[in-house]
């Protein structure tokens, strides 16, 4: 039996093998980062990721405010209560009527829930209730949602309960709660 016999390479064959060896990496290299040209993002079905159905919170307020927008980016957009809303939450409310519950440390609940309200494990039903900002005295009435969290948890304050006493939205800041 005869054995094939393999023919040599020329050098100019070998130096074109060479030259494609080193050219190859390079045209993947190409390949991968025109996945994210605009002018190849009709070639592929894309998916839409599902939008997140957000229930509303249960509240008190008979008109609550709207939902901000999908589109929402700044405070005055997240924020959707109403001139009147935030005027009621700031006037004097008669004090004898009320009882105090405790003091909460809060922080900034969740943006997309809107109207004047304070979550916290210092009640179990919904009911009204005021806030007091212990570092400067601002006071406002708002809603007081349980938190279903342990006796002496941190609390959630809306972005417009924390506008109105003028709480640093990054900050943990401590208020006096009082139930009506």
């Amino acid at each position: 039996m005869r054995k094939a016999q393999l023919s040599p390479l020329s050098p100019a064959i070998l130096a074109n093998m060479l030259r494609c060896m080193r050219i190859l990496p390079i045209s993947f290299v190409l390949a991968l980062s025109a996945c994210e040209s605009p002018s190849l993002q009709g070639l592929l079905p894309t998916v839409a990721p599902p939008s997140p159905v957000i229930q509303p919170s249960e509240t008190l307020d008979p008109t609550p405010p709207p939902p901000p927008p999908p589109t929402a980016r700044t405070v005055e957009q997240f924020d959707t209560t109403s001139e009147e809303d935030r005027a009621a939450a700031v006037a004097s409310v008669q004090t004898n009527g009320e009882r105090a519950l405790g003091s909460t440390n809060v922080s900034l609940g969740s943006a997309a829930d809107p109207g004047i309200w304070l979550k916290t494990a210092l009640v179990n039903e919904l009911q009204q209730g005021r806030a007091v900002y212990s570092a400067n005295g601002n006071s406002v009435n708002l809603e007081l949602r349980p938190s279903g969290g342990e006796a002496g948890s941190a609390s959630q304050m809306s972005l417009a309960a924390m506008r109105l006493l003028e709480i640093p939205l990054t900050a943990l800041a401590d208020v006096e709660v009082f139930a009506n």
